[in-house]
């Protein structure tokens, strides 16, 4: 199985740093799911399995398709819609080197080879307009409109996590995801936690100590993130990681280009 992961590259992109576009603060609450098992887990961590369940086991899941004609994955997480069918990923996890993937699934809650609440084919994948032109890596941010399964609609089955757009840096937060290269095989859920920080280096990303690997790339970071409920407000995706900074996971800032890709994407 091969990650389409751009998480151990250097970022191509001009090497001065731009600033943040400013606007206003945003968050989108939560779609409630059947009540799960509260746990309690660590903060600061760099990376363990997920053992704390709540909505997080079941809005996570792990993201299949077809890369360069070879079977790749990567993670995403399930977001309160209005199509109720949006699902959250990073931008290389819908295209990347120019091409845009095939056979895209969802599985929600993937454990273990297990598909608990099923897998949900995409009737559409979209990125951001910077990620679309030219992988830009601060818009590393991806969406997926999945079909329904049963006649049901993804976020009615399994929830979904809410949202928060133009917040700040260095806040509290939880990284999630599949990785599959050592020392992980994407069979379970891990996560990530701790104070973020900005990228002093070549992109506008949130940083977070962690050694998550391909495979997590489109795992959700959440600020305000409940360990008790496991629900929070998804404020970035992993996304890359510098070769010469080993343990260390960026994510892209979600501000307007993330917030309009969101928009488009719950409206299809």
């Amino acid at each position: 199985m091969r990650q389409a992961e751009p998480l151990d590259l250097l970022p191509a992109g001009p090497d001065e740093r731009r600033a943040v576009p400013a606007g206003p603060a945003r968050t989108v609450e939560p779609t409630a799911a059947s009540a799960t098992a509260p746990g309690t887990t660590a903060f600061p961590e760099t990376g363990a399995p997920w053992t704390g369940g709540g909505e997080v086991a079941t809005t996570s899941g792990r993201v299949f398709f077809t890369f360069d004609g070879n079977p790749s994955s990567c993670s995403g997480n399930a977001v309160t819609s209005d199509n109720g069918s949006t699902v959250l990923t990073a931008g290389h996890c819908v295209k990347y080197q120019g091409s845009w993937h095939t056979d895209w699934v969802f599985v929600p809650g993937y454990h273990d080879g297990q598909a608990p609440y099923g897998r949900w084919s995409a009737s559409e994948t979209l990125t951001t307009p910077q990620w679309e032109a030219s992988e830009d890596i601060n818009y590393d941010v991806g969406a997926a409109v999945v079909a329904p399964l049963d006649g049901q609609r993804l976020t009615d089955v399994v929830g979904g996590q809410g949202l928060a757009f133009n917040g700040a840096y260095g806040q509290d937060m939880y990284a999630f995801g599949f990785p599959a290269a050592d020392p992980y095989d994407g069979e379970r859920l891990i996560h990530c936690s701790g104070t973020t920080f900005q990228d002093p280096l070549l992109s506008d990303d949130h940083g977070m100590d962690c050694d998550m690997t391909p495979g997590s790339s489109g795992g959700p970071w959440f600020a305000s993130f409940d360990e008790s409920t496991g629900r929070g407000l998804q404020s970035s995706v992993n996304s890359f990681g510098y070769v010469f900074l080993p343990d260390t996971m960026f994510g892209p800032y979600f501000g307007a280009a993330a917030e309009g890709l969101y928009e488009t994407a719950q409206s299809s």
